[in-house]
């Protein structure tokens, strides 16, 4: 390479009088959003129009109102994790999963299961899924007035989703869609090393506490990543002057701090019988005195994973799809974190037209 070739480029001054303003502008407006930013409430979430069918407890089913004419037959169940809140799939006009199904013609339900109270602590993960799910469903079918269902399961609420179809092989389950779904809980990571048994003592935790408070899941999860928190507040702040991003940062940040208790003994089963003891993956896990198995799985399945997702890694996902029964099964790795393949700016692009597209063709 001659010498030439690597000289720096020769300083514009009329380059640099076109970017100073601009600069100096963005720095105001910092210092501006800044302000408003620690000093306004955060948005709300949730907005997608909606009727309450069915309360039981804690738990509320939703349905959301039709804006359009032309509906698909087969509705749309959303199950969601029980530590987290479902507004994550709804988090405003255009940037919610839930608004985007139903303008695409779907007849979409969610079951909320609400902040466990201190009565609740005893429920275990067979009353979500031999019980309170069954009944849902039951409901939404009779609503609807169809006689059966697609299920979309994000997280947890995927791995309740699989649960109910390897128990319910003849139920009324006519596809099942998963987002960043567990089921081999030795591919968990730093959260199998920090269950262990020789150092975790969940026995103590549930015994003590009941319910598990939300502090304990939210600083296992920043433990996962112990920098992204100051990352993202360093990206916020560089891109303090833009109004979009802001917003969009405002609204996945206050889902992320804005987490529920664990029901006590269903904590205590997900730690010992499937983080501690990988059961669903040997073969062993029971509900309600029933053998589990994901090869009982008849629906069409789709699980649809993160490619850098911290919280559910790769090797916790990978076979669902491998051990599920389903002759119409497809798994799909989309780029995009936990939370961002979702609700980010590129779920909108990248997720929500697979799931339509998917759907659509199974819900004649």
């Amino acid at each position: 390479m001659s010498a030439k070739s690597q000289a720096a480029p020769a300083w514009d001054p009329r380059a640099a009088a076109a970017v100073v303003p601009r600069e100096v502008e963005r720095m105001i407006q910092r210092q501006v959003k800044g302000l408003e930013y620690i000093s306004t409430d955060r948005p709300d979430g949730g907005q997608t129009p909606k009727d309450v069918i069915y309360r039981r407890g804690t738990l509320s089913l939703y349905h959301y109102r039709a804006q359009t004419d032309e509906v698909y037959r087969v509705p749309v169940l959303f199950i969601m994790s029980l530590v987290s809140r479902g507004y994550i799939l709804d988090l405003a006009p255009g940037q919610s999963f839930v608004e985007y199904l139903v303008k695409q013609g779907f007849d979409v339900y969610m079951i909320d299961w609400g902040v466990p109270r201190p009565e609740d602590r005893h429920l275990r993960i067979e009353d979500y899924v031999l019980d309170f799910m069954p009944d849902c469903i039951e409901r939404v079918l009779e609503d609807s007035g169809e006689d059966q269902v697609s299920l979309l399961g994000y997280c947890m609420g995927g791995l309740f989703s699989a649960l109910y179809g390897a128990l319910h092989t003849d139920g009324p389950m006519k596809n099942m869609a998963c987002l960043t779904t567990p089921v081999d809980f030795h591919g968990m990571g730093l959260h199998k090393v920090w269950t262990d048994p020789k150092y975790f003592d969940v026995d103590g935790i549930v015994d003590r506490l009941g319910n598990v408070p939300p502090e304990l899941m939210l600083a296992s999860f920043d433990l996962l990543r112990p920098v992204s928190k100051m990352v993202g507040q360093i990206r916020l702040w560089d891109n303090m002057w833009n109004d979009d991003f802001v917003t969009a940062y405002r609204r996945i940040d206050r889902w992320s701090n804005d987490q529920i208790p664990f029901a006590g003994e269903a904590f205590r089963q997900m730690v010992k019988d499937l983080m501690q003891q990988n059961k669903l993956i040997e073969g062993t896990f029971e509900l309600g005195g029933r053998k589990v198995d994901l090869g009982n799985i008849r629906a069409p399945l789709l699980h649809v994973v993160a490619q850098f997702d911290h919280i559910v890694p790769y090797e916790s996902a990978k076979l669902l799809v491998p051990l599920a029964g389903s002759e119409d099964k497809t798994e799909e790795c989309i780029p995009g974190g936990h939370v961002s393949l979702v609700a980010g700016r590129n779920a909108i692009t990248r997720l929500w037209p697979r799931i339509e597209a998917w759907l659509s063709e199974r819900s004649v």
